[in-house]
């Protein structure tokens, strides 16, 4: 739905006129045993993508010399930036900096100025240095530092031969960030890297099925510029549009005719672009009529007004909401029949109509939406499996519902698509 700034990634062509390409090289045996999450590694890639670097390998390696100096051997061989964070603190374990010069077959050179900052910000801590924190201050011969502002390990900027330059982070997300920002960047763009570049949005789809979209755009799909490429989220289905273009004009000028084409093929199963969500779009649908909305939930617990509440600015339309977990206050609150709840069960249509009109008549709003389902683990029978889900919406033309049979992907899965799936159901309804 919005019209949004495309996101530039990498092309083939750097410096010199040559092939080359970065990759990412996370250092840390904490990495490998799950103790981490590997943000740094997603970082890196976004930031090379706004770059226009070619980026197509990542490593994670241990802490351990030989292995890390095999991961340096293959990546040389395949990449001509390599990018390494972790292992630049002042513990034994502490090996990329020296492992890489010995690599090189380089002696490690102290830097006085690293060594005098380090001392200096100790001072200032109340803190005694030790042996190893002399460590930090050595870079291989010919290395640049690469300043730390943040923390006491630098990092360098180093091209031990012509064409392969390395760049070292310590592992410490709030200190790298700063170095990548205030050095790694202004010098990638002094060395000509990412001149060219490619230009991409993505295309979000709700309804429809990765397969069936892809048969169903299949034209597009065998294009060489611009490239359309399906891939799936939670319940949805996107494609990507990329092409290499000299300006941002003239990327837009290439893919909005084909987006164009593609949104008349896919009807109201497209949703948005990029940074849309279902939330999103239903509370621009809302604002623009001035109309309002609450939610009754049951197997969501709360997830439908989460979706709708992380959306800045839904007060203006989302008003609130009941989680009906028990039957009692399907009763109380939303005025659901005894009746239809013995006969029909909690998880039925008559019932998720009941509670869509009953906290739209609660909450005095122009529609009410509702849940009522089977999320699992447990629950389930033959004639109502887990992944049984109805929608109830009520709104100015009166009642519906519709019924979802979603695999059994895990309780997590199924109360996250139900919350989506209403979303989707207001939103055609809006349309």
């Amino acid at each position: 739905m919005s019209s949004s700034r495309l996101a530039p990634h990498s092309s083939g062509n750097a410096p010199g006129g040559k092939t080359q390409s970065a990759e990412i090289i996370c250092v840390g045996t904490e990495l490998l045993l799950g103790e981490i999450l590997n943000s740094n590694a997603q970082f890196l890639a976004q930031e090379l993508a706004k770059l226009g670097i070619p980026h197509f390998f990542q490593t994670v390696v241990g802490d351990n010399p030989l292995r890390l100096k095999q991961a340096i051997a293959i990546a040389c061989h395949r990449s001509s930036l390599l990018i390494f964070t972790g292992g630049l603190g002042p513990t034994p374990d502490d090996l990329t900096t020296e492992t890489i010069a010995d690599f090189f077959e380089t002696p490690l050179v102290e830097h006085e100025d690293i060594w005098a900052a380090i001392e200096q910000r100790f001072t200032a801590r109340g803190l005694t240095l030790s042996a190893n924190n002399r460590k930090q201050a050595q870079l291989p011969q010919g290395a640049a530092v690469l300043p730390n502002p943040v923390g006491t390990a630098p990092g360098m900027i180093w091209q031990p031969r012509p064409g392969l330059t390395f760049l070292t982070f310590p592992g410490v997300p709030r200190e790298l960030y700063p170095m990548w920002e205030n050095t790694a960047i202004p010098f990638l763009k002094e060395q000509g890297w990412g001149k060219t570049q490619i230009y991409s949005r993505s295309l979000r789809f709700w309804g429809i099925s990765e397969s069936t979209l892809a048969e169903k755009v299949d034209a597009f799909l065998k294009l060489d510029s611009p490239t359309v490429a399906p891939y799936a989220g939670q319940g949805e289905a996107r494609l990507r549009l990329s092409v290499k273009a000299a300006s941002e004009a003239e990327a837009r000028e290439q893919l909005d005719p084909i987006q164009a084409q593609i949104q008349a093929l896919c009807g109201l199963d497209y949703y948005g672009t990029d940074q849309d969500s279902l939330a999103s779009v239903v509370g621009k649908l809302l604002q623009a009529r001035g109309e309002t909305v609450a939610v009754a939930e049951s197997c969501t617990g709360g997830g439908l007004g989460q979706k709708l509440t992380d959306v800045v600015g839904s007060s203006r339309y989302f008003w609130g909401g009941v989680i009906a977990y028990d039957n009692q206050v399907k009763r109380q609150v939303l005025q659901v029949e005894t009746e239809v709840l013995n006969t029909q069960g909690a998880v039925s249509a008559a019932v998720a109509e009941q509670m869509a009109i009953g906290v739209k008549n609660l909450l005095g709003t122009t529609w009410g939406l509702s849940i009522t389902g089977i999320a699992g683990p447990g629950g389930g029978s033959e004639e109502k499996p887990i992944g049984l889900v109805y929608v109830g919406l009520a709104g100015p033309h009166g009642l519906s519902h519709r019924e979802y049979k979603m695999s059994d992907r895990g309780r997590d899965w199924v109360r996250g698509v139900s919350a989506s799936a209403a979303l989707d159901l207001l939103r055609r309804s809006l349309l």
